[in-house]
């Protein structure tokens, strides 16, 4: 089974991406940036769902430090954000996130078909 990490700080968040993924993928849960980062390095899951407002490190410095490490840098990560103004997702997209999803995910089946495009499913 797939595993994908998800750096989520908001339980609410969290509670809603465990209920849509949970059936089809192994799921590792952190809460900060740090701890995402540290999970990425560790567990080297095949996918990351990232928030970008973060406690201890924010979603752009992980995904700086994901893209640096030899072990993650071609990990495919999805930004998630509650900061949907227009421009973002191309600014995330060019910072080096794979996927842009914003918040709150109300299409659960955009979020699979996303994952497991990049994925190679």
């Amino acid at each position: 089974m797939k595993r994908v990490l998800i750096v989520e700080d908001n339980q609410d968040n969290m509670d809603v991406l465990e209920a849509f993924l949970e059936d089809d993928y192994e799921l590792l849960k952190a809460t900060d940036g740090k701890m995402g980062l540290e999970m990425a390095i560790d567990e080297k899951p095949d996918l990351i769902l990232l928030d970008i407002s973060l406690p201890a490190m924010d979603g752009a410095q992980v995904i700086a430090e994901i893209r640096k490490n030899r072990d993650t840098r071609n990990t495919p990560v999805i930004a998630l954000t509650a900061h949907a103004m227009l421009g973002d997702k191309e600014k995330f997209l060019k910072s080096g996130f794979d996927g842009y999803m914003s918040k709150p995910i109300v299409d659960e089946d955009k979020l699979i078909e996303m994952i497991d495009r990049l994925m190679g499913e």
